[in-house]
């Protein structure tokens, strides 16, 4: 039971919400134009789950075996570092992970063919490996993008545009201009959950020769690097919910900027934080913040419908 629960911990279960926001904003657009289909969502949140999974498990080992993950470090205990689950363990839980997140995307490219020209689906099968292999390299091996300050823009792509506008095209509507809006603010507080992350564990970065944006503009720089994110994103999403507010004749979708009114008290608390210990609280904070921000964006567009 015991090992059971450190595998558990090895997933991060509190990573997973934030992974998920870009499946919800993109699957609520495309059900706003009638194109909703309940099998595809379904395995597009099992793909993205697993996907986040692997990267977890990758970064768990890589930052072990580099020595990034080590007593000094002020995160969670990670546990392969820890000695709760041994290298080889974590590397056979990577390459099972890997293969059931392969079997949820090859499911969901499956069953959005009828959606898609050959030419879209073999590029959704070049996408899956390519989401396998930056999920594993992010802290594994010699060229770990992840070492050399290449995460963010990642985490841009993957987690914002990747996910949004790539399950939006499975439901079979092709690109949005529209849809991008939205998948560009998703991107932004996702990499800026991702500089928390770095604020927190800068020094040890620094000293593990972990280079990451963090490390290289330096902690207070970084603090305006991250408004810059939240900024940015909080703009695109409003102009995205005054847009299609606009479009469906739905004033009730400003709902959806509730949650986010509260990132700037989060920017207030950064600014005045001193020690990176602290700003750990944070970005469970952001991340929930954009979760339920995408939840309450894609119930809210389909309760009021243009005719």
């Amino acid at each position: 039971m015991l090992k059971i629960k450190y595998w558990i911990d090895a997933m991060r279960l509190r990573t997973l919400p934030l992974s998920v926001s870009g499946i919800i904003v993109g699957s609520g657009m495309a059900a706003l134009l009638d194109k909703w289909d309940t099998l595809i969502f379904l395995f597009a949140i099992l793909t993205t789950i697993s996907f986040q999974i692997l990267s977890n498990f990758s970064n768990d080992l890589g930052d072990s075996q580099k020595g990034s993950d080590n007593n000094n470090r002020i995160g969670p205990k990670r546990t392969v570092q820890a000695g709760l689950i041994s290298g080889k363990e974590m590397q056979i839980g990577i390459i099972i992970c890997s293969i059931l997140a392969l079997l949820f995307a090859g499911s969901l490219i499956y069953i959005s063919a009828k959606n898609l020209s050959e030419e879209l689906i073999y590029f959704y099968v070049g996408l899956a490996l390519s989401c396998v292999l930056s999920a594993i390299t992010y802290t594994i091996g010699k060229r770990a993008y992840g070492y050399h300050g290449f995460g963010d823009l990642m985490v841009f792509l993957f987690f914002g545009l990747v996910s949004t506008l790539g399950v939006f095209s499975l439901y079979g509507d092709g690109f949005q201009w529209l849809v991008l809006l939205p998948a560009i603010t998703v991107g932004l507080w996702s990499t800026a959950v991702l500089n928390l992350n770095n604020l927190r564990d800068h020094e040890n970065d620094k000293l593990s020769k972990k280079n990451t944006l963090v490390v290289s503009m330096g902690f207070e720089k970084a603090k305006y690097y991250h408004g810059f994110l939240i900024i940015l994103g909080l703009s695109f999403w409003f102009v995205s919910v005054l847009l299609i507010s606009a479009l469906t004749y739905n004033i009730l979708l400003f709902v959806a900027l509730i949650p986010s009114i509260s990132l700037i008290f989060h920017l207030k608390r950064v600014f005045q934080t001193s020690e990176p210990k602290d700003l750990d609280p944070e970005l469970k904070k952001v991340a929930l913040i954009t979760f339920f921000s995408s939840v309450i964006f894609a119930l809210v567009i389909n309760l009021i419908k243009p005719n």
